[in-house]
């Protein structure tokens, strides 16, 4: 038995994990230089990006305007005013040699002409891949051009810019900031639950359990193809969700060691009692929370994929961390750190005792609030805008706005901010290819401009300003009909482009992911509980609430509400393309530790007693705080992440954060009592056929009349 071996030999355990611990310790500082950020996959627009990328360097990106306005009565045409314009093009080149600039000074194309012929706009690319222009590097342009040509109005303004304006009410974008936070939060929750020192215990493993993670996504850089590689958002998610689960689990063991411990046991007895007992329910859980995050690798971009593969150790290291060093630990140390000892052990709660017996006693109405709870979100969800924000929602005040609405008033259109770029492979058919997109009704115009920075090795540049917003909920046909527009052979790239791509690949995975992660946890439930209708219920509902959590992310991320007062920015109007399947993964797999945690207390109270009502109550009762804190605690860690200064992450990490919260208060401790008690003995029922194919004994039949009576159990005030 594991935790015979454990605390017989700790000594080794200890020594071990300090290893790992140490090494943790040394290579978590290197983590994110390996990460790399862009999502990667496969696709037209990822083929056009890289040969892009490969000959002009930041180009794929989405380019910084300048908007310049010449003094009233002067057109861009006068020989002063073209003075001015290639001077303002000498101070940028000048302020940074390897910027790629595309102007009407050195292309004179009257698609980068405003109207009345009073004003201009500069479009700024970085020197190389992955590289943005936001604040800081439209803040150079704008000096430089305020310099260079006083005489004109200068106004500066990028989708990135707008984005940093948008997300200014974060301020913490590092993984250790978050990560204290999230931990603080626990702390607090922990201390209440147990009143001893031992709320430190599952904080220690926690942490140890993250350095650890840390190590092995180090160890995954190593090994991942160089076309997929793992992006710097995934060490946010797997420090964060890595110190929920590692809480979790941890907070189970040291329950059910507390507990046994106050059945008169000894400590040595008591450790393996806990092990025996809540380690089936914490590798369980492990196990379901893998499939979901692991089945992610169905999704075929790098993102998705590299949370996918880490889904194989976030739930299984913590899961190792507490069914090994947190067991030798208690061995050693346990009784001496449950101090002072505020809150009894062992006793059900009787908050949670009165709960489950009103919930029992009202089953049909609680379920049916329940219900409409999660229905009414899930109708909101319906309703779902996936795309990037526009600059317009993202436009809040500040300078940057300034310069989306000087861009407007001068007559260019907001898609003037993803201006797609155009690989053309032979040079010499860059000027039809321009002249061909200009006849197309969705666009403002293209430009071939024929300078050095955009000819290499026989190809050329061609820039298509498309009406609206590519990549957005209103982007219309844009990139459609320049695909359809540009002869065969010519590449179409950009960020918006390989968002519309990720979007179609992504969600034509998606019925894939669900059918196999919905199907597997069916079958790993069914053999865990003994029961069909159980895991069925189990899977529905987490649908239903994974559905009410996409509810949550719109009303939030698309229509705005508590935007401002939670993160001091507006609607995104619309909700990032990964966050709904990425929360998918995440949400169904995480949800179903409170499923099995309670369903495992519920079912040994039902053997014991012979009464579903009985094994209720008694499930609830022994569970209903170990849940609702285990969720609070996640909650606050993925609340943390929220503040990061990156909108797909701050999207998943609310979504989830909510869904968490809404999973535990509304179905684990509403729904599933209620539901469990309506069904009755068919809660237990196992066909003897499928009992067979699982290798499982089906559970021994009970009478048809359970008792009335609801039992209950008093103990402290919970």
């Amino acid at each position: 038995m594991l935790s015979r071996w454990v605390v017989r030999h700790r000594l080794l355990v200890f020594a071990a994990w300090l290893a790992i611990t140490v090494v943790g310790v040394l290579v978590a500082p290197s983590v994110s230089g390996r990460l790399q950020p862009g999502i990667h996959m496969s696709g037209s627009a990822s083929t056009a990006n890289a040969q892009i990328e490969a000959r002009y360097g930041g180009a794929t990106s989405d380019p910084g305007v300048l908007v310049l306005g010449l003094p009233k009565g002067e057109a861009v045409n006068a020989p002063a005013a073209r003075a001015g314009l290639r001077a303002v093009d000498a101070a940028i080149k000048k302020a940074d040699p390897q910027v790629r600039l595309v102007s009407y000074a050195s292309t004179g194309a009257r698609t980068l002409v405003g109207n009345g012929g009073t004003s201009t706009v500069v479009l700024a690319y970085p020197p190389h891949t992955g590289d943005d222009m936001a604040t800081g590097q439209i803040d150079a342009l704008v000096d430089a051009a305020k310099a260079a040509a006083p005489r004109l109005t200068v106004h500066g303004t990028s989708v990135k810019a707008l984005e940093a304006g948008n997300t200014s009410g974060s301020g913490n974008s590092s993984v250790m900031t978050e990560l204290i936070f999230g931990v603080l939060g626990a702390l607090i929750v922990l201390a209440w639950v147990f009143g001893s020192l031992l709320a430190a215990l599952p904080i220690i493993m926690a942490l140890i359990s993250v350095l650890t993670m840390q190590l092995l996504i180090y160890a995954l850089t190593c090994i991942m193809p160089s076309s997929s590689p793992l992006n710097p958002a995934v060490q946010y998610i797997v420090a964060l969700l890595g110190l929920g689960l590692s809480i979790d689990y941890s907070l189970l063991v040291v329950t059910r060691w507390r507990e046994e411990r106050a059945a008169g046991r000894s400590n040595e007895e008591a450790v393996r009692a806990a092990v025996r007992r809540a380690g089936h329910s914490v590798w369980f859980s492990g196990l379901v929370a893998s499939l979901g995050l692991f089945a992610l690798i169905v999704v075929p971009n790098s993102l998705a994929r590299g949370i996918g593969v880490s889904g194989l150790f976030i739930p299984s290291t913590a899961v190792l961390v507490a069914l090994t060093l947190l067991p030798a630990v208690l061995s050693k140390v346990g009784p001496r750190v449950d101090w002072p000892r505020r809150r009894r052990a062992g006793s059900a709660s009787r908050f949670w005792t009165w709960w489950a017996g009103l919930v029992i006693r009202y089953r049909v109405l609680a379920a049916a609030l329940g219900l409409a709870i999660l229905g009414a979100l899930a109708g909101v969800a319906a309703t779902i805008n996936m795309g990037l924000p526009t600059p317009s929602h993202l436009a809040t005040s500040g300078v940057y706005t300034d310069g989306l609405h000087a861009l407007q008033a001068a007559g260019f259109p907001a898609g003037t901010l993803t201006t797609v770029p155009v690989y053309v492979p032979h040079a010499p058919e860059a000027a039809s290819v321009a002249s061909s997109l200009n006849s197309v009704a969705s666009l403002h115009g293209a430009v071939a401009p024929a300078g050095a920075p955009w000819r290499h090795g026989g190809s050329a540049m061609v820039f298509a300003i498309p009406q609206h917003e590519v990549g957005t909920s209103v982007g219309g046909t844009s990139l459609a009909d320049i695909r359809h527009t540009v002869p065969h052979g010519v590449r179409v790239g950009g960020e918006g482009a390989v968002n519309l791509d990720l979007t179609h690949s992504t969600y034509g995975a998606f019925p894939l992911l669900f059918t196999v992660v919905a199907l597997v946890t069916f079958l790993l439930l069914a053999r865990g509980l003994k029961s069909i209708l159980l895991p069925a219920k189990a899977v529905l509902l987490n649908i239903l609430s994974v559905a009410a959590s996409y509810g949550l992310l719109v009303l939030v991320f698309q229509h705005g509400l508590g935007m401002q007062t939670f993160w001091g920015a507006r609607s995104y109007g619309a909700v990032g393309t990964l966050a709904p399947v990425l929360i998918f993964g995440f949400l169904f797999g995480v949800s179903m530790d409170y499923e099995v945690f309670i369903l495992a207390r519920v079912r040994e109270g039902y053997d014991r007693s012979g009464s579903t009502r009985g094994g209720v109550v008694e499930g609830v009762s022994r569970t209903g705080r170990l849940v609702t804190s285990a969720a609070l605690i996640l909650f606050l860690a993925l609340a943390s992440l929220s503040t990061a200064n990156d909108i797909t992450v701050r999207q998943i990490a609310a979504g989830l954060a909510a869904g968490v919260l809404l999973d535990a208060v509304v179905v684990r401790m509403l729904l599933l009592p209620a539901l469990v008690s309506l069904f009755g003995k068919l809660n237990w029922w196992m066909p003897p056929r499928a009992a067979r194919l699982m290798r499982i004994h089906p559970a021994p039949p009970r009478l048809l009349d359970e008792p009335e009576q609801e039992p209950v159990a008093i103990g402290d005030a919970g």
